[in-house]
């Protein structure tokens, strides 16, 4: 793969790329309604292919929040076309990587002294390249070692990035007014958090602390000695990306021991420690080759407060989705409802999310689930699809729920994707064998 150079670092150079970006996206639209008016029934999907394919070019080169969110949307699977789900996914584990001249010239700035200076050796070439940082092999004392360095520029370059990145997701998303900032601002403290690899340090040995009871589930060792605020130093994991695994395999007792870990690892966090990985995707999970699930990257870590944690856990108990006063209640506590809401608007939502929690936590009211049901699946599919479609919904105010929403959701819409990739069926309760 193309390595590169130069970063731009720059608000002016940042937006300057993103203009780029804008006129190629312009000008696909440009030819999409010409064709269509020579022929009124060609689709969208060349134009969606071609938006996501000159979109992501546009991002791998900029790296940071900007691609960061593409990630994100890319988790999305029933929000976004799939051409931009394709294409936005490859910021996972598959961008541009920088080049050998310019990882020792971030090290040295980052860390005082040239990679070589610290470890018995150093590959200048990256192994894994992200939308943050980039992973590269390493030995010391006779350990092999993973050292992830940032990209230049990352952390100074939030703001302004999501700042560019507002508009596009105020229209995608329906958000009306100034409410909307909550969720902006709830995204890029936890950017920022990202580029604090010292406090992923931190997060991460807690962490893997707090799980390492749980079987069939491994951690690397990280060292401090060897990290700082832009790089991370910790054991080398041997493994395959779960992605990889759950599609060459076809074992169901081996798919279901990695689930079960997956679902224990993530259960035991959400509800002892109300603090969660909420980065849930393929890139961050290997599995060994004695088929253990690998936990890597805490560098997302989101603190659950009891007071989202609670009303938002009673709500995945059918019994009190289907009480109407106390529905009614929760949606308030959860911010789904305003006060300055219409009766239409509360009517609205209030059977908009009905169906969704009554789908949604369909998981939670089983003793054993099958995340490979079809008809589960199928299920969220068509729901994504009547929303999508509805008109009343995109005249309505979509500023709806809680700012802990954003990442909470994305917790769990995440790890229901990876466990149906993997097609593993789950103990629900498991995880209280390990409190």
């Amino acid at each position: 793969m193309k390595t590169i150079d130069k970063i731009p670092t720059t608000k002016l150079g940042r937006t300057t790329e993103l203009v780029k970006t804008g006129v190629k996206v312009g000008g696909n639209y440009l030819k999409y309604y010409s064709k269509k008016a020579v022929n009124p029934n060609i689709t969208r999907d060349q134009l969606n292919e071609n938006n996501a394919a000159d979109i992501y070019d546009g991002l791998k080169n900029l790296k940071g929040s900007a691609l960061k969110v593409a990630q994100m949307l890319s988790m999305e699977k029933n929000i976004l076309p799939n051409a931009y789900v394709e294409k936005f996914s490859l910021a996972q584990f598959s961008v541009p990587p920088l080049s050998a001249p310019l990882v020792r010239r971030t090290f040295k700035k980052y860390h005082g002294k040239y990679p070589e200076e610290l470890y018995d050796t150093f590959a200048t070439q990256s192994v894994n390249a992200a939308s943050i940082g980039q992973v590269h092999k390493a030995s010391k004392d006779g350990k092999k070692l993973a050292v992830k360095i940032q990209y230049p520029g990352v952390a100074d370059s939030i703001s302004s990035d999501l700042a560019m990145v507002k508009p596009i997701a105020i229209r995608m998303f329906n958000l009306k007014g100034k409410d909307s900032d909550k969720y902006f601002q709830e995204l890029e403290g936890k950017l920022l958090e990202e580029t604090d690899y010292v406090l992923e340090v931190q997060q991460s040995k807690e962490i893997t602390q707090a799980c390492s009871k749980i079987p069939n589930l491994t951690f690397p060792k990280y060292y401090e000695e060897l990290s700082s605020k832009r790089i991370i130093t910790m054991d080398w994991m041997d493994g395959i990306h779960l992605s990889e695994f759950a599609k060459e395999n076809t074992d169901q007792e081996k798919a279901d021991k990695i689930g079960q870990a997956l679902w224990d690892f993530y259960m035991y966090q959400m509800h002892i420690l109300k603090a969660v990985h909420a980065d849930p995707h393929p890139g961050n999970f290997l599995v060994d080759k004695k088929d253990n699930l690998i936990a890597i990257d805490f560098g997302c870590v989101k603190q659950v407060p009891l007071e989202f944690y609670t009303p938002y856990f009673e709500l995945a108990e059918k019994e009190n989705i289907e009480d109407p006063d106390f529905f009614a209640l929760k949606m308030f506590e959860l911010e789904i409802l305003r006060e300055d809401d219409s009766d239409d608007e509360k009517a609205f939502f209030s059977e908009l999310f009905y169906e969704m929690l009554s789908l949604f936590t369909r998981p939670f009211n089983e003793e054993v689930f099958d995340f490979a049901d079809e008809g589960f699946w199928g299920a969220i599919t068509e729901l994504s699809e009547k929303y999508s479609k509805d008109t009343e919904l995109r005249k309505m105010n979509g500023n709806r729920g809680s700012k802990h929403f954003l990442y909470i959701n994305r917790t769990f819409f995440g790890l229901y994707n990876l466990l149906h990739d993997l097609k593993a069926t789950i103990r629900v309760k498991n995880f209280e064998k390990y409190l």
